[in-house]
This record gives C-alpha cells, structure tokens and sequence, in this order.
C-alpha cells in the first residue's frame, strides 16, 4: 500500500517521542510503501541531523512552516507597501477568505460547545476554494500578505456577535493573525498534490490534527484519499494550555485579539480534520475526550496506545530489585524541568527518610529526551542540600550514559520503586518503561498515568507529598508487594504497549482503509470501517 506519511515539527528531522514512534512505524511495515511529507518548525531543525530511511520510504518532501514565504521578505512596515495582486483572483481569494475568517468570530464557541452547522459550512467552503486558487495560481502567499487579508480580518472583528476578545483588533494583531495563518495554511500552496505527485497515495497518515493534518484534507479534496489521524498529543489541548499560560502574563492583553483569531482558527481546523477523516487514533482515553469535544464521532475513534522496544528492558526486569540497597531505593528518571514535580518529590523523601533513615534516593537525567533546565535542576540540588545538609547526602543526581549509569535500563534498574511525581498530561512512556523493567511504580494521577498504571503500581493525587511519600513507604516496606506489582506491570506492559503491537494494529488499520477505499472507487456502496471490537474500542 501506498502511504503518504504526514508529519510537523517531527520524523525525519528532530529528536522526540512522535519521531521515534514514526521510526518505529516504518521500520515495523515493510511491506507498506511511504512518502513522508514534513512540515519543519525552524532553520536549525531542517539543518540538523536526520534518521536514516529504511528501505520502504520511497522520498522525502519537505516544507517550512517558518519564516517569510518565498519572495516575500517580511511584513511591510506601512499599508502603502502591502503587496499588491492581480484583481480577478484577487476577488475570489477575498471571497474565500472572508469566508474562512467569518467563521472564527461570528457565533464563536468555546471548546466543547455546540457547533453551528453553518459556522463549519463556511470554514470548509473557505479553505477549499482557497486551496483550489493556490493550485490554479501557484500559491497564497502573495495575497495572505495583501490588504485583502487584512480588511477581511477587520470586518471579521467589527461584525455583530463577533467575541469580545477581537474587537478591539489593531492594525498589528491583524497583521500578526494574516502572517500566523499564512504559515499555518503553507499547505494549500505545495505541490504534493498532482495526480502522480508524493501526495496522492492510497493513505495519508497525518501526525496530529493540525497543519500536517491540512494536507490529508487537500488530497481527500482532490482525489477521495483516505485520511487518517494520529494524536498520541492533542495539539488543540496544547494550544489551550499555551493561551492560557499566555493570558496569565499582564503585559497579554494587547495580544488577545491574536490569541483568540488563532485559538479559533486551530478550533476550526481540527474539528474540520476530524469531520473528514476516515478514522482517528489517538493514544489515550484523555486524547480521545478532547477528541470528542472538538466534534470527532466516538464511531470513528480507535485507541491505539504507543509502542515502545521492550528489548532494552529485558535484563533489568530478569535481575528484580537485587541491586537496590535495604530498603531498595527510590528512584526518579526524566528530563528536568517544571511540571516534574522534583520539588515535591524532595520535600516528600525528607518525610520517607524520617521513617526510614536507610532509604536513598536517586535522580536519573536523560539527555537524550531533550536539554534539561539547567537553573531548575540547580534549585533542586540546592533544595537536596538544604533538606539533606551533610558531605553524603542520601539524595544523588546523575544522567543516562555516565559510569554509573550507561544505559536507560540501567537507570530503572538502581532502585526497588520507580516514582512520577509529576503533572505532565502527555503520555506516560517512562512508566511504561519502568514497568517493562518490572519495576513498582508510584506516580501523581495526571494524563493516561492510571489508564497505563491499571492497577499494576500505586496512583497518587498530584502535588499530595504526604500521599506522594505514604505510597512510597508503603512499597520499600512490603518488598512481597513489589515483587508482585512489578511482575504484573512488566505483565501488562508487554500485553498493551509493545511497538510489535502497535506497528500491527496499524498495520490493520492500513488495510482496512485500503478495502474500503478501493471498494467506493469500483462503485460499490461504503461500509463503515470494520474494528477490532465495538466502536471506539482499544486495539
């Protein structure tokens, strides 16, 4: 099968979780055929280094979603200086793009809301007549950098029932909204959509539902290719979170007109992307919510969890908590930073070292997941030394790769109980991990952490240090109680979340869209998608 394999800010170019399981993907189906169609997100990542193709990626094409489009070298500095177009498709792209824009004031609605039928109508109506212009016209870029764009924003902000948050829209956030959505929409101007071009396969698979999503709803515009949609994170949700973290901030309120055009404007997007697609995969049942509020159908939504390579882990899970000290120690593995909960973590081990005076505790960085924030990680160490004061404290910090620690599965192995105090919402691959190293687990209830845990290590409330260091006492105490949950969560662990189940259930999938493409394009009367199970359910 022919698959176009659509990406953002991810595989072939950066580092990351998205990259390697797209890696894995690949590698997992040879006997599938990609294109990978990448959208990058910056110059350093389109110069950084690549993963190496395996043998059944036939090309990569790629597109920058930063900086100027080509010709244009900024935005002007006076309306006079705005580029000027050719006034017969100039009146279409206006049509059009009133049209798209209309849709992100009148009636807005917040997430989870109602959508007017009409408010999505014209959103549609909108983005494909201007993706028809750029394939007659060779492009946008010259007319979302036009006074068209702008007064189409303008009268967008001042028309009845427009939200509050728009109507006092100046010059620059119009200019700043025409410049963001003329990079957002870069996707309807690339050539990957000829009838023999990388973009006209049997399937595109798209990784989220944003920009990379925008050009699965292109070739399903032009030829009927089947979308599918893969959100292991809900850029939505993201977006939500960074607005909100942005309105915090006093000096925000001049930037609120652009944040509310361009919240709406992702709104809009994915619930268009779900609308359309043939199916829709996310990574975890808090995806799939956030899925569901944005409009996806339950009856078009399939669980499938990431996979990961249990192979590293073997050895760690055969040798059991031997290595650790008595009782075993504790141990934190991951990237520093906030939302790691090391702070409370500390403060919780001063309880667990009350109670138990031989206890340790171990801090594992792993560079390879990203650079850790070097000021946080230093208030850290300084907070271990205030709490722990004395030449040989019982708190160590060190990273994966270091003689005391070579591997990953090295890092897991160093304690009896693996902890996640953390909050952060995306899906827990660590855990999953620790738990291939038959590891017991004590982890802050945040994101998919009790969908993966499932009963298999102790769930805590997030920022509870006393529950945080009750739980963690509760396990150095029993070691029979470690020894059991670690066996089942290496147990479920291997039976959920190995990449040899996820490449097969995608591999599944593939087929299935396969079948029912070609039988809609012999004629024949389409059926709905078989599952694994009833609608919705895991694969």
């Amino acid at each position: 099968m022919r698959v176009a394999l659509l990406t953002e800010g991810g595989y072939p170019y950066a580092q990351g979780e998205s990259v390697a399981w797209c890696d894995r993907l690949l590698h997992g189906l040879p006997e599938h055929d990609f294109e990978v169609l990448a959208l990058s997100r910056g110059r350093q990542q389109e110069l950084g280094p690549r993963r190496p193709l395996p043998a059944n990626v036939r090309g990569v094409h790629t597109a920058p979603l930063w900086g100027p489009p080509q010709g244009i070298a900024a935005w002007p500095g006076t309306p006079r200086a705005w580029a000027r177009v050719a006034r017969a498709p100039a009146r279409r792209f206006a049509e059009c793009f009133a049209e798209l824009v209309a849709a992100l004031c009148p009636g807005y609605q917040p997430l989870g809301e109602a959508q007017p039928a009409r408010q999505a109508d014209r959103f549609a109506e909108g983005l494909y007549g201007l993706a028809d212009l750029a394939a007659r016209h060779g492009g946008l870029s010259t007319w979302l950098y036009s006074e068209h764009a702008v007064r189409a924003l303008e009268a967008a902000c001042r028309a009845p029932g427009a939200p509050r948050a728009v109507h006092g829209a100046r010059v620059a956030d119009l200019l700043a909204v025409a410049e963001r959505l003329e990079r957002a929409l870069r996707p309807l101007s690339l050539g990957w959509y000829e009838a023999e071009g990388p973009g006209a396969g049997e399937l595109c698979h798209a990784v989220g539902a944003g920009p990379a999503a925008l050009a699965g709803l292109i070739a399903r515009h032009r030829y009927g290719t089947p979308l599918l949609i893969t959100e292991y994170g809900v850029r939505l949700r993201e977006h939500y979170l960074a607005s909100a973290a942005a309105h915090a901030v006093p000096r925000s309120a001049a930037g609120a007109p652009v944040r509310a055009l361009l919240a709406a404007f992702q709104v809009r997007l994915a619930r268009e992307a779900y609308r359309r697609a043939a199916l829709i995969t996310p990574g975890d049942t808090t995806a799939r919510r956030w899925q569901e509020r944005c409009g996806a159908e339950p009856a078009r939504l399939r669980t499938v969890y990431p996979g990961l390579d249990a192979r590293p882990f073997r050895a760690a899970a055969e040798a059991g908590s031997a290595r650790g000290s008595a009782p075993p120690a504790l141990v934190w593995v991951g990237r520093a930073g906030p939302g790691k909960g090391l702070a409370g973590l500390l403060h919780a081990f001063h309880a667990v070292r009350a109670a138990e005076p031989a206890a340790r505790l171990r801090i594992v960085g792993t560079p390879a997941r990203g650079r850790p924030d070097a000021g946080y990680l230093a208030r850290c160490r300084a907070l271990a030394a205030r709490l722990f004061p004395g030449p040989a404290g019982p708190v160590t910090f060190t990273e994966v790769g270091g003689a005391d620690v070579p591997t990953l599965a090295d890092a897991y192995a160093a304690g009896g109980v693996v902890v996640f105090p953390g909050a952060d919402s995306g899906f827990p691959l660590p855990l999953i991990e620790a738990m291939f190293c038959a590891r017991a687990t004590v982890a802050a209830d945040a994101g998919a952490v009790a969908e993966v845990v499932g009963g298999t290590g102790l769930v805590v409330p997030p920022g509870d240090r006393r529950a945080l260091a009750d739980a963690c006492l509760a396990l150095l105490r029993d070691p029979a109680r470690r020894a059991r949950l670690g066996a089942a969560a290496r147990a479920r662990a291997l039976d959920l979340f190995t990449v040899e189940r996820n490449v097969a259930a995608f591999d599944a999938i593939y087929r299935e869209l396969g079948r029912t493409a070609r039988s809609a394009a012999a004629g024949l009367a389409r059926e709905p998608i078989p599952a694994a199970g009833r609608p919705g359910e895991r694969v």
